[in-house]
């Protein structure tokens, strides 16, 4: 599938994506993907963010492929089941909201982390260094959810404090998976 036959929906995390971050340079660049945007990024509710996701899929003209990032990956997994037109879903840097300490109090809501196979493919993006999941973590993740795994090397939790703003390696990942979708 080429990326201007489908709605991209990006899907930001916990505080949203900010100035610079890959997620808004991505929607600049594709003229078919938009930014979903949630009604609270600081205090997030599961049930608020699933209905927006939810929404936005029942809205879109065109097969959905989704793009979240950190928070919004349990988000995705919540609704999945009730998604329909979704080709596929990239998925980068799911928090370990169970187990790692030092994830955001606010994102404990999004508990319990499910484990059932997504509906439609899906590639889990990791770093061996997040801070807020272990790649064993990730892995695991993946392999409950059915998603390809890409272990993306020392990239803490790809996002701007890690320095990926343009992620043209992410990118690439995305246009792989996106060349394996069925339109």
């Amino acid at each position: 599938m080429k990326i201007s036959e489908a709605d991209i929906l990006i899907l930001p995390g916990l505080g949203g994506s900010g100035l610079g971050h890959w997620q808004l340079r991505w929607a600049e660049r594709m003229s078919s993907a938009a930014i979903v945007e949630q009604a609270d990024w600081i205090e997030p509710d599961l049930d608020d963010w699933v209905s927006t996701i939810e929404q936005a899929v029942l809205l879109a003209t065109r097969p959905v492929v989704l793009v979240a990032h950190s928070l919004a990956v349990h988000a995705v997994v919540h609704v999945a089941p009730r998604l329909v037109n979704v080709r596929g879903a990239f998925l980068v840097a799911p928090p370990d909201i169970e187990l790692n300490p030092d994830v955001p109090e606010e994102t404990l809501e999004f508990r319990p982390i499910l484990r059932d196979p997504l509906p439609f493919p899906s590639l889990l993006v990791a770093s061996n260094n997040d801070p807020y999941c272990t790649i064993d973590r990730a892995v695991e993740f993946a392999t409950c959810w059915g998603s390809d795994f890409h272990q993306a090397g020392e990239a803490g939790h790809i996002n701007l404090e890690s320095g990926h703003g343009p992620w043209p390696e992410g990118l690439l990942m995305f246009t792989r998976l996106m060349q394996r979708l069925k339109a």
